[in-house]
């Protein structure tokens, strides 16, 4: 069992602190309180985290995709060249950068301010864990 205290569960989740307080006292996050810190189980932090998780919107094309990362947010630079174009967004907590054709760019209006979404779709995923974790 992997203890989380309560402001690292809240960043996670990206809510507040007094979020997670008050899914405690209702009991929908069971913690335990020791030496002063109270901490919550990481496998029912991740429970939360799936069914509090938005689907993305269907945007009403009828068609069916194989990649299901998607994340919607604002582009915030546009960076072109003759040949390529770098395309970077902030989707919620997370920047996300594209590198595609100048002219898939100039097609799709991208710009700063305009809202996109970034579809993933990746055979190779890194995985990180702090050294203590271990």
């Amino acid at each position: 069992m992997s203890a989380i205290r309560i402001s690292e569960a809240a960043t996670l989740l990206g809510v507040s602190d007094d979020t997670v307080r008050r899914w405690i006292a209702a009991g929908e996050l069971p913690a335990t309180s020791g030496e002063g810190v109270t901490t919550v189980d990481g496998a029912a932090l991740a429970e939360i985290a799936r069914r509090r998780a938005q689907q993305p919107a269907d945007d009403g094309s009828g068609v069916l995709r194989s990649a299901r990362n998607r994340f919607t947010g604002l582009v915030t630079d546009v960076q072109t060249d003759t040949v390529m174009a770098k395309v970077t967004m902030q989707c919620g907590p997370f920047e996300v950068t594209s590198l595609m054709s100048s002219e898939a760019a100039r097609e799709l209006a991208l710009e700063p301010g305009s809202v996109a979404t970034a579809v993933v779709k990746a055979t190779t995923v890194i995985v990180e864990v702090k050294g203590e974790q271990r």
